[in-house]
């Protein structure tokens, strides 16, 4: 009869423990994000949007601002020569608007006498001019104050 033998480093080998190798393996349960992970997602995209929506309006009141800026010189230059080109009865206190050229933008118009010692008689023919360009009652207001001699 014959035995087969065994020999020790086999024996060793079948008494350890095998080791078994293993990768995390993710259940069903265990996928997707946590209630936090989403609340603080959804608050960054929260104070993102609020960041541009304010950008935007910031964008819009400068453009209006500038706007403003740029052509309410222009429409007094336009202005003040109509009241040049008038004659000394002609030319009085007014107010009105530009128009459907520029809608929105009003002028107003106040003149007054000088009084000059210097002057005498001739001071009379010289005008005090105020004129006062606004848009659309912004607050939004362009001043300038000229004197002018008007001729006979």
């Amino acid at each position: 009869m014959t035995r087969l033998c065994r020999s020790k480093t086999n024996t060793k080998m079948r008494n350890e423990p095998q080791q078994i190798q293993t990768t995390p393996r993710w259940s069903l349960t265990d996928r997707g994000f946590t209630l936090i992970e989403v609340l603080v997602a959804m608050a960054v995209i929260a104070i993102v949007v609020i960041a541009i929506f304010r950008l935007n309006s910031q964008t819009i009141d400068m453009t209006n601002a500038t706007r403003f800026h740029t052509l309410a010189p222009l429409l007094a230059q336009s202005k003040l020569a109509d009241i040049e080109s008038r004659t000394l009865e002609d030319a009085t206190s007014d107010a009105g608007d530009f128009g459907e050229t520029h809608p929105g933008f009003q002028w107003q118009v106040a003149m007054d006498t000088v009084l000059s010692e210097v002057l005498g008689d001739s001071a009379e023919n010289l005008k005090k001019i105020d004129l006062t360009i606004t848009y659309n009652g912004t607050g939004a207001i362009y001043k300038i104050t000229l004197y002018r001699f008007f001729h006979e």
